[in-house]
């Protein structure tokens, strides 16, 4: 797919996207739609790029700070549609997109900040990223798919007793998840066969993240999250500062809806990044982006394992993008956000770089 890249994101009309359209199911897989459609981080994009010169399209001619909907199209058709009759020539994804979502139509006729539909379909399937990272020699927690019948590259849940589990390379505690997650959701710690199992059926009987999930070798040590900002042209790719996550709940941080990040989590120091096991791991960080394709920032959670070695878990490929600034959200600042400051960017500084990174499809 041959792209180009905005000269001046400054000269453009931008236009914030957040979800209407609920993923579909694919594969026998969800991911479960975000409560709120990612409306108050989309607002706190809209707002804080306003507030720094860009020119920004919004719904509403005098947008009220407080009311996230105001500043936000829909990403369905008709949005999209409303957004470029407003004038809108760049559109920021701030949304989960998947293959056939209607982003696609228009990225040959306007900048995009996000990843293609085809590639962040791709990558929120997450045991397939991670077994594609592998294949790739980078550093990734060991898995394996599970469901209530086994298949192709599937194990069958009750056939996952401790000794099998050890055969492939699982031993207690380990970590059950979706494969189609959103951050911590469904995800728990096990630390017996028994606990395995109840968690694993308690999530496929739920249904909400569909008929499979994972089982993934459990991290004991400090757990960071990367910001990569993929390549573009001839300029390589490039972790932000690393942020050490802590206060986890029974060894999972907590769902960002529950707890504000702001409150568990803080960039690494400049010395600590120099650490040889922390600069491996950012290495392997701005590598995954490369091999996932990645046309707009990414956040990769990793942790340590028992030897001290960072190993990726979870590769996100629309990171969380809330950032104070509008009255009331002074502790919404995104694990991004977080990174960005450490390294002198503000909120706003940290849109700007993401804006110039907007791309277009070329025939």
């Amino acid at each position: 797919m041959p792209i180009a890249f905005c000269p001046d994101a400054r000269a453009e009309r931008i236009a914030v996207l957040y979800q209407s359209i609920s993923p579909p199911t694919i594969g026998g897989l969800r991911k479960a739609p975000k409560p709120g459609g990612y409306a108050d981080s989309g607002a706190d994009i809209a707002y804080a790029l306003k507030r720094a010169g860009y020119q920004v399209v919004t719904p509403k001619a005098q947008p009220d700070p407080a009311m996230d909907l105001d500043w936000v199209f829909p990403d369905d058709v008709a949005g999209i549609v409303a957004a470029r009759a407003a004038g809108a020539t760049l559109l920021w994804a701030n949304t989960v997109l998947f293959e056939g979502h209607p982003l696609g139509a228009v990225m040959g006729k306007m900048w995009i900040v996000g990843q293609p539909p085809k590639v962040m379909h791709r990558i929120d399937d997450k045991f397939a990223t991670n077994l594609q990272l592998r294949v790739h020699s980078l550093p990734v927690a060991v898995s394996i798919l599970a469901a209530l019948s086994a298949s192709p590259g599937v194990q069958a849940l009750d056939k996952l007793d401790a000794q099998r589990l050890a055969t492939l390379g699982l031993f207690f505690p380990m970590i059950v998840k979706p494969v189609r997650g959103r951050g911590s959701q469904g995800v728990t710690r096990v630390d017996s066969s028994a606990a395995l199992h109840e968690a694993a059926q308690a999530l496929l009987e739920g249904a909400e993240f569909g008929d499979q999930l994972i089982i993934e070798q459990y991290l004991p040590g400090e757990e960071l999250t990367v910001t990569v900002f993929p390549a573009q042209g001839a300029q390589g790719g490039r972790a932000l500062p690393p942020v050490r996550r802590f206060n986890h709940q029974d060894g999972v941080a907590p769902y960002n809806g529950t707890v504000a990040v702001a409150h568990n989590s803080a960039a690494l120091s400049a010395e600590a990044q120099q650490s040889p096991a922390v600069m491996v791991v950012l290495d392997a960080c701005v590598d995954a982006a490369r091999v996932v394709g990645a046309l707009a920032p990414i956040r990769i959670d990793c942790r340590q394992d028992s030897q001290g070695s960072y190993r990726l878990f979870d590769l996100n490929a629309k990171p969380y993008m809330t950032g104070a600034g509008r009255p009331g959200r002074d502790d919404q600042d995104s694990l991004s956000a977080i990174a960005a400051r450490a390294m002198g960017w503000d909120y706003a500084a940290l849109l700007g770089a993401m804006a110039s990174g907007a791309w277009r499809v070329v025939s």
